[in-house]
């Protein structure tokens, strides 16, 4: 039987506290969440490693040194609201959820969805909330928010997303720039975006946030 909670363990000591996070939530979080819970059955025994895993087409479930290292950058705290975008599972909301007062994640893929609403339940993460919609568009029902995740990389973050984030809020995300990945940091000031980098990384260009392209004649 595997021991996922020794693979915890030695998922923390060699792919994030190396990478510079050592904030004891994201520690506490990360050691906490039993990520083989939260990938497709047939990838439970890749849970842990540090790569990017396949959700569904055009989806992953971020490695974990870029997630603590997102989380790190946005620096949760546990009286802030967060919108995660493309939830997936749950496993980054189950992990912002130990972190922050509560959080919304977004699915648009209704099974999977259903799978991470029961897993969230299973699991006691009673401060997530399921919507079920379109990526792209968020949850403005809910928001605004003080920080948004997006599980995914971007070429671009829609105007819906930035709209949904508090005056002096932040958003977080990959921007995938050719083959190249940046993580950047967004800082909401008097309505206007400002964008810091964080580090590098990389992940698949969610489906909906790619750069329209203009066609010329």
């Amino acid at each position: 039987m595997t021991d996922f909670a020794a693979r915890r363990i030695m998922m923390v000591d060699t792919q994030v506290r190396p990478s510079d996070v050592t904030k004891f939530p994201i520690i506490d979080a990360m050691l906490s969440v039993p990520r083989e819970l939260y990938v497709p059955r047939e990838q439970t025994e890749a849970a842990y490693i540090s790569e990017n895993i396949t959700i569904a087409p055009g989806r992953v479930l971020l490695e974990p040194r870029t997630l603590a290292k997102l989380l790190d950058a946005l620096n949760v705290s546990g009286d802030e609201l967060v919108l995660d975008i493309g939830a997936g599972y749950g496993y980054s909301s189950a992990v912002v959820a130990r972190m922050a007062e509560a959080v919304i994640a977004v699915e648009e893929d209704e099974t999977i969805a259903a799978e991470a609403q029961a897993i969230l339940s299973d699991q006691g993460a009673d401060n997530v909330v399921i919507h079920v919609g379109p990526l792209t568009e968020g949850a403005a029902q809910h928001g605004p928010y003080d920080a948004i995740l997006i599980e995914g990389a971007v070429e671009q973050v829609p105007q819906a997303l930035i709209d949904q984030i508090k005056d002096g809020g932040r958003i977080g995300c990959v921007f995938m720039e050719g083959a190249l990945g940046v993580v950047r940091i967004g800082h909401k000031i008097d309505g206007e975006m400002s964008w810091r980098f964080a580090f590098n990384a990389s992940a698949p260009v969610l489906p909906g946030f790619a750069k329209e392209t203009a066609f010329a004649l």
